[in-house]
């Protein structure tokens, strides 16, 4: 298989991945959302490729508007991809090994992911967590919890980009960690960004200095709890089992 034609084969199951989940949502507008944000595109700009006003792309978010059926699904899909490939197609390789396989998954404990989304300080309360970063708010879309010594020592930078799942817009929650400074190093060297980080097995006071200095030069929201990890995980799933049927 050539360069192209595998390049293309990626595209097209990317897409079969997108349309499908925005298509059989509950709620399809924060579905398109979830994944618009995902490849770092402006309603303006996606609505620019469609030729349609910018209010269109916001009330299919928003839900404003009927929900988009699959011709008008397909289309902004390949808007989308469109975007990303004209613009070098970064965010279109980052999948390839979710559409493949998954060597990070021996470095996962859980993993799940949202429709609708969770905002950070909704997270820090479900989770007793104490904020020690702030950081740029984004809404989370996911979590994974990782085996923090697993990931750092056996996991390549490659590898441990595929932690993310389906959106990078996620809380990656690191377990097995006594300062919080390996995970933010092993953060800093990828070229993905999560949405937030939650330290576990340590408070707030306790995370060291230069864990919370990277957090605050990538801006990225830096949390800490004590919580048991199994319930952390059983809080966090039934949060999202609650919004999607409301």
């Amino acid at each position: 298989m050539t360069k192209d034609m595998a390049n293309e084969n990626i595209r097209q199951r990317l897409a079969e991945k997108m349309a499908g989940e925005i298509t059989l949502s509950e709620k399809p507008g924060e579905a398109l959302k979830k994944w618009r944000l995902n490849f770092d595109i402006a309603q303006t700009d996606l609505s620019g490729y469609l030729k349609v006003s910018p209010s269109v792309i916001s009330d299919y978010e928003s839900g404003r508007r009927k929900s988009p059926g699959t011709l008008i699904v397909s289309k902004i899909v390949d808007a989308l991809l469109e975007i990303d490939t004209s613009k070098g197609g970064q965010k279109i390789h980052s999948y390839e090994g979710m559409l493949y396989a998954n060597p990070g998954a021996k470095a996962v404990y859980a993993t799940y992911e949202y429709t609708y989304p969770m905002q950070l300080a909704k997270l820090a309360t479900l989770i007793e967590a104490d904020v020690v970063n702030k950081g740029v708010e984004k809404p989370l879309y996911g979590f994974t919890v990782v085996d923090s010594k697993k990931a750092i020592l056996e996991l390549s930078s490659h590898e441990f980009q595929k932690l993310y799942g389906w959106s990078t817009e996620r809380a990656l929650i690191f377990t097995k960690v006594s300062t919080g400074k390996s995970p933010l190093v092993a953060i800093r060297v990828t070229n993905l960004k999560p949405g937030a980080v939650v330290i576990h097995g340590i408070r707030g006071n306790q995370v060291d200095p230069m864990a919370k200095k990277m957090a605050e030069i990538d801006r990225i929201p830096l949390l800490a709890t004590t919580m048991d990890i199994d319930e952390l995980v059983e809080v966090l799933k039934k949060y999202s089992q609650y919004h999607v049927i409301e």
